[in-house]
């Protein structure tokens, strides 16, 4: 009966990542994989849930002081005037919104570019809308855009450019200049945007995060997607939102209305408190993902890794894999759960092979297995317990393995 599956559906096969997992899982190794908090959200948040979940805030719901307060931040953030009634939709989560955003956009046969690496889940709604993703590789080890790569990703059939910043899973923050690149060709060619923003509040060095639609001419073409979940250290609640010009923005709701109906009632009620959070709060999240930034960075570089570029924002490095090891992203991470007990994530599940340059036979990809990607969104204590088992292995020579022996 397999034949009775969608072709789409027969494209999404289960991950290497899985099977790391359950290897992880039998060595009890410390998660340095998953983007998600391993300590507490904040009690005034959590406080909040509970209070709704006790004053019956239990059914379905549409929390309109949610898009409220939304369209004051983005005004103050970006000079962005939105509509508070019109131009937002609420949903469940970040993911749900870009997906929604997706559908609301994307035909059969439109091309989607986006930045490789890139987060997988982009590609996959991509594809279940019938949209082709193109892919523009960023040039590393700083992960730059090289504006002609992108102008040569533009065809007729461009629908839409997708951008990720902070940017998971290089940290990358894209510059302004870069930014306005893209604007330029989107203005240029008639493109939609479409952001995923929801590291907009993780940002490291004095870098600043730069919405892509408070460029010249782009708020009528950007749609802006976001979330609770990393500001506020509650990936699981599932609210996060869009935000668009009317007629977008009205789509997507209609779309989320036939898929969920509903944000969770109490998480949407809790929301208000937390968007509410004075400025002190962000600037305590910053400083102190900085300082766990900051600790990871030092430690994989003395165990080996080749760190050539230190996030600027989110909560992920892309570390390379010690030079003088032959071993490839996916064994070299297997080798670390089993001799570190440590699991991070390969990265050539970020990377892709349908480049827009790929027919260039001089373009080399072979970075894309060097890369492992380490989560610091994790306690003090289990950063700490993660260096020492990483330490010990380097005494047991973990970097310079041979592929025979693993």
């Amino acid at each position: 009966m397999e034949e009775k599956l969608s072709s789409v559906a027969k494209t999404f096969t289960p991950s290497p990542i899985q099977e790391l997992s359950h290897l992880a899982q039998r060595c009890n190794a410390i998660n340095l994989a998953e983007g998600f908090p391993d300590f507490p959200a904040p009690p005034h948040i959590k406080n909040a849930a509970v209070s709704a979940i006790n004053s019956d805030f239990n059914q379905y719901r549409h929390v309109q002081e949610i898009c409220d307060h939304l369209a004051k931040i983005v005004k103050n953030m970006h000079g962005l005037d939105v509509n508070p009634l019109t131009d937002l939709a609420i949903c469940c989560g970040q993911t749900e919104a870009f997906a929604a955003a997706v559908f609301a956009i994307i035909d059969q046969g439109d091309e989607v570019v986006l930045f490789d690496p890139s987060y997988e889940t982009y590609e996959g709604c991509i594809a279940m809308a019938g949209g082709v993703p193109v892919f523009v590789a960023l040039d590393p080890p700083h992960w730059t855009l090289d504006p002609n790569k992108l102008m040569k990703s533009i065809t007729g059939r461009t629908k839409a450019i997708v951008l990720n910043s902070p940017q998971n899973p290089t940290g990358k923050v894209f510059t302004k200049d870069e930014l306005e690149i893209i604007a330029g060709i989107c203005c240029t060619r008639d493109c939609l945007a479409i952001t995923d923003e929801v590291y907009e509040h993780i940002t490291f060095d004095n870098e600043k995060h730069i919405s892509l639609a408070s460029f010249p001419g782009m708020q009528e073409r950007t749609i802006i997607t976001s979330s609770l979940s990393k500001t506020f250290s509650v990936t699981g609640w599932r609210v996060g939102w869009a935000i668009a010009p009317a007629f977008i923005a009205s789509a997507i709701r209609n779309i989320h209305v036939k898929i969920t109906d509903s944000a969770p009632a109490p998480f949407q009620e809790a929301a208000l408190t937390a968007l509410r959070s004075p400025p002190e709060y962000f600037e305590s999240l910053r400083r102190d993902y900085e300082a766990k930034r900051d600790y990871i960075v030092k430690l994989l570089a003395g165990v080996g890794f080749k760190i050539q570029f230190k996030p600027q924002g989110s909560f992920f490095l892309f570390a390379e894999i010690p030079e003088n090891c032959p071993l490839s992203d996916l064994e070299y991470v297997k080798e670390m759960i089993q001799q570190a007990g440590v699991v991070a994530v390969p990265g050539r599940g970020f990377f892709h092979t349908n480049l827009s340059l790929k027919r260039s036979s001089e373009v080399d990809h072979s970075y894309q297995k060097r890369y492992i990607r380490f989560a610091f969104c994790k306690s003090n204590a289990t950063l700490a317990a993660a260096a020492l088992k990483l330490l010990h292995a380097k005494g047991l020579k973990l970097h310079s393995i041979d592929k025979r022996d693993a």
